[in-house]
């Protein structure tokens, strides 16, 4: 009897994790892409089993892709759309791989995504941001460090909830975090940053392994078996909470913080090639997104010093 679409997610999935490496997020990632295309199949009476992916079929979920509204009455964005296609595509290539009867993989294109969008905060912006976390209480302070740490490393809200307080080395101002793709990188602690994770520190009493938890609350069973340790979408609140304070109306999160870091160093004359490494970005093109936002000192530039030989 031949496998189910579903069954053979399962096989790709953990074929990603074994022989790929692809990281927990990735996996999860697959995994939801693929299943909303097995429930696509399933609501049009299409039995989900490899031969019955046909070119046709695939064209109406691209089109179902493009006019699926969320909750909140938004689309998804072209991007998003991206990365279903891919999905499925790279899907199909390991089921080729395994000589499964099924549509080519070469025959799903992928749309060109508009250029990225880089939403970052000003200096001012980021000083009203820091400074709106500030009072005596083990919250707020975990929080000041939580944002200074943000900023000072240009960390990834997953690479930030995975810390332990004992990678953290406030002596040397550094430590190692293990990003995207399995790759470990060094990022910096500036001298604000070091101090409100001192005082964040002082303030704890409790053995949790983890650099940034939550106030415990009750006693329930699965949060006890989590711990303690913050989750991403905790960061998440905890950002747009401090955003809001200082009047900030820009849709800021994790990221923009990120987006900050990168653009306040290539504005003060740091090289791409050093901002990409921070940033563990494994492609420079990847870097180069916020080129675009520095070229704004390049006219600057070209008015001090092109033609000031030439006489008119």
């Amino acid at each position: 009897m031949k496998k189910s679409l579903s069954f053979l997610i399962i096989d790709y999935l953990e074929h990603l994790e074994v022989e790929l490496g692809r990281s927990q997020k990735t996996i999860e990632n697959y995994d939801h892409y693929l299943r909303r295309f097995v429930s696509f199949m399933n609501y049009e009476s299409v039995r989900p089993v490899p031969e019955n992916i046909t070119p046709d079929l695939v064209r109406k979920y691209r089109v179902y892709l493009h006019r699926y509204e969320m909750d909140d009455g938004t689309t998804f964005k072209q991007s998003t759309q991206n990365y279903h296609a891919i999905a499925l595509r790279n899907f199909l290539k390991y089921l080729s791989k395994r000589d499964i009867d099924t549509l080519a993989a070469e025959k799903i294109e992928i749309g060109k995504a508009p250029a990225r969008q880089v939403d970052f905060l000003d200096p001012e912006e980021v000083s009203r941001l820091l400074a709106a976390a500030n009072g005596p209480n083990r919250a707020t302070k975990r929080d000041r460090a939580l944002l200074e740490l943000l900023f000072s490393a240009g960390l990834r809200v997953s690479e930030i909830v995975s810390i332990d307080r004992e990678d953290i080395n406030l002596k040397r101002q550094e430590f190692s975090v293990r990003g995207k793709g399995d790759k470990v990188r060094i990022v910096f602690i500036s001298d604000t940053a070091k101090d409100a994770l001192k005082e964040y520190l002082e303030k704890r009493h409790d053995i949790d392994p983890a650099l940034f938890i939550r106030d415990r609350v009750g006693t329930h069973k699965e949060a006890d078996a989590r711990g303690l340790r913050l989750t991403t979408r905790s960061v998440q609140r905890i950002v747009k909470k401090y955003a809001a304070k200082a009047g900030i109306v820009k849709d800021v999160h994790p990221h923009t913080l990120r987006h900050s870091f990168a653009t306040d160093l290539l504005q003060n004359g740091a090289d791409i090639r050093s901002v990409q490494e921070m940033l563990g970005h494994a492609n420079i093109t990847t870097t180069q997104i916020y080129t675009h936002v520095t070229n704004q000192n390049l006219k600057s530039i070209h008015d001090e010093f092109h033609g000031k030989g030439i006489k008119s």
